[in-house]
């Protein structure tokens, strides 16, 4: 064991020493600052810089039951977020974000967030798609909001009040690996993260006492994503290859209305203010599946009846691949003060004027309920229910499982205040009696390796084909239906995709800002979060949420109303199909709610 001083360089390794670090700098992670940073000396690491972090793309809300507009309470709110999960929700988790939601409005109100307002000054609320009164018996305005700009508003709040706390930003410093030691009982705990810094091609390993992951998404598996390009799961997969296991990872979430062709979304808020679906014959087909809330149905629930309606001949379009978002019958006054981003994107990527035409839309890959799991405080689960000491994980990139198999709406939002508080606060009160851990030798080892091996390739197969390939097979073979045959069919498409990810071109072989070098290791974390992805899909044999298996269309709680729990157990470069991933259960948590029929 080696003890390297902060700030030295050895052998052209960087050193810095924190009492915690954060990777990644969206809602999540700069939430997790604000706790923490006054308490501890924290560092906040990010691939982007902090404002461009893809929470600034969440448009429609942020969910919370103040009652400004009318009766609501976080019971209701709860009950929607358990039934709208399809019952996979962990229910102690639900409560606490329900309950915690109203401080987290009032948090970033007071911070200095720009919500809409009501005439006598109140936040306002809009509708959303599975949010309810009285225990779903009507929809109900539960979505705060600025505009159609939530996210962005929020992000930018978030990072203000990170500056006014002096918080330190690493920015475009990619993080790519995560130093783990031994805890002395058996288990492992963290050391620091290994990052490398895109502007000059450094290495920089970052002690701490504690990290906390906050990385986001990894929608760029899907062809079709409402996601960023910089969305490919990298702390997901680091954590992956470190040993721990991911959770519901065969969960991801299809929001109903993307862009036709493009996937660019048009957010649930346009619903919200009473925009209707309708298919080439101008039904408003929402009505015949969920007569109660028609358009406001959950997600998973809207994209399978539009992906029926193009399937049964009602599509519209030259090719009938695609239904209709109509906003027409709305105040052009109303649409220019409450979804400016969203006319204008019709306008723009399909030229497609909102006031007078519908709007093209289809499902497109938008949010991923699995990833890493975590108990209530924010902590990083060994297993079932072994806590890894000092180790944290908050939004997108987490499964504290509020979301179970499907998110409802403006949940998402509150997820990374609620638990990206919660695991500021979580870290902070660790650090205080927590002791520094040395580093081992040559933490950096791993990642030299990694980009060297990545620079130094000189193959044949390029590294966006690659990448298509992958994208179009999981659109093609793991979106809104699946089978047994599809789900086989991208698993060798994946093994066959690693094989020649062997044999990759990285054709830039300079340090500054390489983004050829970016993309390949980048390409390295997509192979293997898709495959997990496949693998729980495959041995999830029931439909739930936003998995649904034509072939096996019905939920089944006797035997699958418990968390997919995936393990590395080999070296996927290596291993023959299959013997690398090992699939365990892992119950859901129940309190109050005993699953029922989702009617709506």
């Amino acid at each position: 064991m080696t003890e390297y001083a902060d700030g030295s360089v050895v052998d052209g390794v960087h050193y810095h020493q924190f009492d915690i670090v954060i990777v990644g700098a969206g809602g999540a992670g700069m939430r997790a600052a604000i706790e923490a940073g006054p308490k501890a000396n924290t560092a906040v690491i990010s691939k982007l810089y902090p404002t461009r972090s893809h929470t600034g793309a969440a448009q429609g809300g942020m969910a919370a039951a103040l009652a400004n507009v009318e009766e609501d309470n976080w019971e209701w709110h709860t009950f929607d977020t358990v039934k709208g999960g399809d019952y996979l929700v962990d229910q102690d988790a639900a409560e606490v974000l329900a309950k915690e939601a109203i401080d987290a409005i009032y948090d970033l109100e007071n911070m200095g967030l720009p919500f809409n307002r009501t005439p006598d000054g109140k936040i306002d609320q809009r509708r959303f798609g599975g949010h309810t009164r009285d225990h779903g018996k009507a929809p109900v305005r539960r979505a705060c909001y600025a505009a159609d700009r939530t996210g962005h508003m929020i992000l930018q709040t978030l990072y203000q009040n990170c500056v006014k706390f002096g918080i330190n930003f690493f920015n475009e410093y990619y993080v790519l690996d995560l130093v783990m030691v031994s805890d002395g009982f058996g288990g492992q705990k963290p050391a620091g993260v290994v990052a490398f810094e895109l502007a000059t091609g450094d290495i920089h390993v970052f002690q701490a006492k504690a990290v906390i992951f906050a990385t986001g998404g990894f929608g760029k598996i899907y062809k079709t994503t409402s996601n960023a390009h910089t969305l490919t799961g990298d702390g997901v997969g680091i954590v992956w290859r470190k040993g721990l296991p991911l959770e519901d990872m065969e969960f991801y979430q299809f929001h109903p209305t993307g862009l036709a062709g493009l996937g660019i979304l048009l957010s649930e808020a346009a619903r919200g203010e009473g925009a209707i679906l309708r298919n080439s014959e101008g039904e408003r087909f929402m009505e015949r599946y969920a007569p109660t809330i028609k358009d406001l149905a959950p997600r998973d629930i809207v994209a399978r009846c539009m992906a029926l309606e193009i399937r049964e001949g009602r599509g519209a379009g030259p090719h009938k691949d695609y239904v209709y978002l109509d906003i027409t019958h709305l105040d052009p006054a109303v649409i220019d003060a409450k979804l400016p981003d969203i006319t204008e994107f019709a306008r723009t990527y399909l030229g497609v004027e909102p006031y007078t035409e519908p709007v093209p839309v289809l499902p497109t890959a938008h949010y991923a309920m699995g990833g890493i799991p975590t108990n209530i405080q924010a902590e990083v689960l060994s297993d079932n229910t072994t806590v890894v000491p000092g180790l944290y994980a908050a939004g997108e990139c987490a499964c504290v499982s509020v979301h179970g198999s499907n998110r409802l709406g403006t949940n998402s939002l509150l997820d990374i205040n609620v638990f990206g508080k919660r695991a500021g606060n979580s870290a902070a009160e660790y650090v205080k009696t927590a002791e520094w851990v040395e580093l081992p030798e040559d933490p950096a080892a791993g990642v030299r390796t990694l980009v060297e091996n990545a620079r130094n390739s000189n193959g044949t197969e390029r590294i966006a084909i690659i990448r298509r390939e992958l994208q179009e097979s999981m659109d093609r073979n793991a979106q809104v239906f699946r089978t047994e045959e599809s789900l086989t069919e991208v698993t060798e498409v994946i093994h066959n995709l690693r094989e020649r990810y062997k044999n990759i071109l990285v054709q830039d072989k300079g340090k500054r800002f390489n983004t050829d070098l970016l993309e390949a290791i980048e390409l390295g974390f997509l192979l293997d979060l898709a495959e997990v992805v496949v693998y729980s899909a495959r041995n999830r044999k029931e439909s739930r949420g936003a998995h649904m298996r034509e072939d096996f269309p019905t939920r089944d709680d006797v035997n699958h109303m418990q968390h997919t729990m995936a393990y590395l157990s080999g070296d996927p470069m290596s291993a023959d199909a299959g013997d690398h991933i090992r699939l365990d259960w892992k119950p859901v948590v129940v309190t109050r709610y005993q699953p029922m029929e989702r009617k709506y």
